[in-house]
């Protein structure tokens, strides 16, 4: 495993313990802020947060290389997500929290791991391998294990589906972004967290949602940044190389950062579970790091752009008069070449399988 390789593993678990932080955080903000009005403020600092960083690289833009914008083709993705992950999702799960056990929700959520991995390899042909699924059973056997709550009520209703069809949009929303990932990531999570925040922001008005103070708000926005904004950006990031499913898979590790900062900031005791689950969660973010996928496979000639660099057989193309040296972004080309390496499910292999 090189140090290139493994840069996408570490993008998606520092991506999960970001936002696995969210929730004690969010907890603390809670007793001044409704929950959808908390809601508005984390997507609205993802994407004003970000927003914010945007405007910095172009004002140094010398300094920072360009990413590939999102092009017309791009929307119809890019809208699906947002109408899928950003609106649809949260407001199914709001209704549908109302009806369900607490217990019930907390692992009915888990859902949307396996629900990504399941519509990235039948609706998109992702290749998933045997070992990948094992990685993913011992990931989402861990989450299930840190959502288990022995004694709490439990009961299946119209609820508990409702929860189960928000974790289906959620993995909807996550493959469709897969297929815009090779573009600018920054501009994905402004545009996904405004149109969100802002949407959130007037359902809690509709709803009779009362504001906290000024240092609350900017507060839930910096979380919101953080735990929202550059964790949505390493998440599109490691798409690129991993795919929807691994990504996903290990994503699903977030559960462990919240644990262990509720055990810094509220005392509590690690539970007999949570040392079960550690274990298993080990085992499976390994498993997918040192997975070997080979096999001999075509690639058809294309013309695209994408960020990439030049230190893999697929990018040795050469630059008239400016520096090939550093990870760019431009209008390339691809000529038709067939061979056999590992590889995953990156940009440049996202071929289908028929085994």
């Amino acid at each position: 495993m090189t140090r290139q390789n493994l840069a996408p593993f570490l993008q998606a678990l520092a991506a999960a313990a970001l936002f696995g932080m969210s929730a004690p955080l969010s907890k603390l903000f809670l007793g001044e802020v409704a929950p959808v009005a908390l809601a508005a403020f984390l997507y609205l600092g993802s994407g004003l947060g970000l927003l914010l960083i945007k405007v910095g690289q172009r004002l140094g833009r010398t300094a920072v290389a360009t990413e590939t914008p999102i092009g017309k083709e791009d929307i119809p993705w890019l809208a699906g997500a947002i109408l899928a992950g950003g609106i649809a999702a949260p407001i199914v799960l709001l209704f549908s929290l109302r009806e369900t056990a607490a217990a019930t929700a907390s692992l009915l959520l888990n859902f949307e791991g396996v629900a990504t991995t399941l519509i990235a390899a039948l609706a998109f042909r992702e290749a998933v391998t045997r070992r990948a699924w094992l990685a993913i059973l011992a990931i989402t056997g861990a989450t299930i294990l840190l959502s288990y709550a022995p004694g709490s009520s439990w009961g299946f209703s119209l609820g508990a589906v409702g929860i189960l069809l928000a974790c289906v949009l959620w993995g909807i929303d996550n493959n469709f972004t897969r297929n815009i990932s090779a573009k600018d990531p920054l501009t994905i999570v402004i545009v996904k967290g405004l149109v969100a925040g802002l949407f959130s922001l007037l359902l809690a008005l509709l709803l009779g949602n009362s504001f906290p103070g000024l240092g609350i708000i900017l507060g839930a926005l910096l979380l919101g940044g953080l735990s929202y904004g550059l964790s949505i950006t390493l998440f599109i990031r490691a798409m690129r190389h991993l795919g929807a499913a691994r990504t996903s898979a290990l994503f699903s590790t977030a559960p462990v950062a919240g644990v262990l900062l509720s055990l810094l900031l509220f005392s509590e005791t690690p539970s007999f579970l949570f040392l079960l689950a550690l274990p298993l969660m080990i085992i499976g973010a390994i498993y997918l790091v040192n997975e070997e996928h080979s096999h001999y496979h075509v690639h058809e000639a294309v013309f695209h752009e994408h960020w990439h660099d030049h230190d893999d057989d697929h990018h040795m193309h050469t630059h008239d008069g400016e520096s090939a040296n550093t990870s760019h972004a431009h209008p390339h080309e691809h000529a038709e070449n067939s061979h056999e390496h590992h590889h995953l499910p990156d940009i440049t292999h996202r071929h289908t399988h028929d085994d």
